[in-house]
């Protein structure tokens, strides 16, 4: 089995997740006492978050591409970078290693495609949802993203940074998301993209009465994938 290199901390509330669900991935095809070989760097989310607020994104391509270098050094056969937003940087991070960076949003694209979907919401940060970047990726796999108003993206970036990165889950606040998942299926969402890797710790298919791409899932998926591939 390949080994798994995880770029990390992002938040780290999130990265946790990807550590369980890789080893449950693998233990599930696998059996016995089997685990996932990998690799973690978690970086400082605190540089990270300073980046992204001064829109100083040269930085932070900088900052991470350091980052997977030590992760390739380490040994890794591939790369995940574990947060949407930052794949803003993912060209300068994939020019940086020599290792397959195994891209969360082309994963994202083709598990809609796969599922005969062409129009979805999007949700995420602020960045995520306004900076052309996660849109373009979808188009290149036939999907059209809906993002939700003004006030709405704000709310859902306010929530991301000041309670889901910070461990905090609140019921009120799955209230506002399925409010603003609800307007996004009146506007024609065939399905909901948890467009930030924590969303997943708030929400789940459980809660909506359309299909739910959690990122994070897919991403692991394409991981495990990879990693048992001969």
């Amino acid at each position: 089995m390949k080994t798994i290199g995880l770029l990390g901390g992002m938040s780290w509330e999130s990265t946790a997740v990807y550590y369980r669900l890789l080893n449950e991935a693998v233990r599930a095809r696998t059996g016995g006492h089997h685990s996932a070989p990998i690799v973690l760097e978690s970086v400082d989310f605190h540089d990270i978050h300073r980046f992204q607020h001064d829109d100083d994104w040269a930085s932070a391509g900088d900052y991470l591409a350091s980052a997977a270098r030590r992760i390739e050094a380490a040994g890794a056969d591939m790369l995940l970078l574990c947060t949407n937003t930052m794949h803003i940087v993912a060209p300068a991070i994939e020019d940086a290693v020599s290792i397959p960076f195994l891209n969360l949003l082309d994963a994202t694209g083709e598990a809609i495609a796969n599922a005969d979907q062409t129009t979805v919401g999007l949700l995420g940060t602020r960045f995520t949802v306004e900076m052309p970047f996660y849109r373009e990726k979808l188009r290149g796999h036939g999907v059209e993203a809906r993002t939700p108003d003004a006030a709405d993206r704000q709310t859902v970036h306010d929530i991301i940074y000041e309670e889901l990165c910070q461990g905090v889950i609140s019921d009120a606040s799955r209230d506002k998301f399925l409010q603003i998942i609800e307007k996004l299926r009146q506007s024609g969402a065939e399905g909901i993209i948890a467009g930030c890797t924590e969303i997943g710790l708030l929400i789940n298919q459980r809660d909506l009465s359309i299909p739910l791409f959690d990122t994070t899932q897919i991403h692991v998926n394409t991981a495990v994938d990879a990693a048992m591939a001969d």
